[in-house]
């Protein structure tokens, strides 16, 4: 079946429950990016420094890392709605508050509790998409991936349009979208059938004896300290207006978004997951050493350009977790992003304190040499990373084999995947 087709069962033909829960994560996943345009007015604003101000990535990945071992434990006893609900009050509580911040400890407080809230959403949506979605999953995945681009698009977006009058806007203009987002939930989704097996919090960990999986989250370890790198330090290099800065990220969003959804997939298809996965590694290391030492209208053209690299990182990435172990998928995906979100809170604290103990140039080299590590681990490691192959072969047109399972896209024990 064609995704895209606008019959029964197609993209455009979906009941409301699953386009709220989509809408709904076009806002979460905006809360990622959302203050990229405004970090050089937050800094302004509260009078602190660059390393400071970064500090609002840090505390909001960290703790999202952390939630990673507790979103399926909740899930599985309370339910997906009721999950997805917690998840967006929390966000809204804690964007609102964070609008109110009168200093760079409280706004970093407050981001935090914000990034519980947010994997408490996020690490929901997808199963509450598949589950409701017309016409099986494939439809569904590919909104909640369209979702998740045109979020991270949009995020640096608003927080430019809204940032220009005072960096506090954008908090609560967030607050008042998933406020809304909250509404729709509340209203338009019914209860999901909560899951036959409950889920521990030590279950991810255990997953991670798997080889190929403590591959696939090590790999993406050093690739997401890459991808912070960009998305934290790069404002400030930049140093441009918010609406200017807005608009970078905004094209590199659509980039991301374009070849995460549709480019990764062909390129898949042709040349297989792992060597798409590797080059893509050493063309995203390229691009950022010259992002930190061409002129500023080279790094502007990097900065962008990364959002294609980026855009099919995540997508081989988010196979590779759920297709490499035989572990139920939502305990996979947990254990992956418990490891890789650490880089994501690690590389926009040091990224700065990396410029103020050298200079300008070398966070780029540290980022450079991160994304080399990373494909470095998936060519050492590419034996227990062969099981992805199954997947090229059922893009490829051909039937899975017993030794060949189906892709692990969707969710199982009615806990989703967060892996993108």
């Amino acid at each position: 079946m064609d995704p895209f087709d606008a019959g029964a069962g197609g993209l455009l033909k979906q009941p409301k429950s699953v386009w709220a829960t989509a809408g709904a994560s076009v806002v979460a996943f905006m809360g990622i990016g959302l203050v990229d345009p405004i970090l050089p007015s937050i800094a302004q604003g509260l009078d602190a420094t660059a390393s400071q101000v970064s500090l609002l990535f840090t505390s909001y990945f960290l703790i999202t890392a952390v939630a990673m071992l507790v979103t399926g434990f909740v899930s599985s006893r309370i339910g997906g709605r009721r999950t997805l609900l917690l998840g967006l009050a929390f966000v809204v509580v804690f964007a609102g508050l964070a609008g109110t911040s009168g200093s760079v400890g409280e706004l970093v407080g407050f981001r935090a509790g914000w990034g519980l809230g947010n994997a408490l959403f996020v690490s929901t949506a997808l199963a509450v998409i598949v589950g409701a979605a017309a016409g099986g999953s494939a439809a569904a995945i590919l909104l909640y991936e369209s979702a998740l681009g045109l979020g991270m698009a949009c995020g640096p977006l608003l927080g430019a349009l809204l940032g220009d009058a005072s960096w506090r806007y954008p908090f609560f203009g967030t607050a008042f979208l998933m406020a809304v987002g909250f509404l729709c939930i509340a209203v338009f989704l019914k209860e999901q059938p909560k899951p036959a097996r409950k889920t521990s919090p030590l279950d991810p960990i255990k997953a991670l004896g798997h080889g190929g999986l403590a591959s696939a989250a090590v790999s993406a370890f050093f690739y997401n300290y890459t991808f912070f790198t960009v998305l934290a330090f790069t404002p400030f290099v930049l140093n441009m207006s918010p609406y200017r800065s807005g608009a970078v990220f905004f094209a590199w969003g659509v980039l991301l978004a374009v070849f995460s959804v549709i480019v990764a997939p062909r390129l898949q298809k042709r040349f297989g997951s792992l060597k798409v996965l590797g080059g893509s590694l050493v063309l995203l290391a390229a691009d950022v050493l010259v992002l930190g030492y061409g002129s500023h209208t080279a790094a502007v053209v990097c900065t962008i350009l990364s959002g294609a690299f980026i855009g099919v990182n995540n997508t081989v990435y988010t196979e590779l977790a759920l297709g490499v172990s035989d572990a139920p998928r939502p305990v996979a995906s947990a254990g992956y992003n418990f490891v890789r979100w650490f880089a994501a809170a690690a590389a926009p604290f040091f990224a700065p304190k990396i410029e103020e103990w050298t200079d300008v140039h070398i966070p780029f080299v540290v980022a450079a040499l991160t994304a080399v590590a990373g494909a470095t681990v998936v060519v050492v490691r590419r034996k227990a990373l062969t099981l992805p192959q199954a997947l090229d072969s059922a893009r490829a047109g051909g039937t899975p084999t017993a030794e060949e399972p189906e892709p692990k896209h969707a969710t199982e024990d009615g806990i989703t995947v967060f892996a993108n």
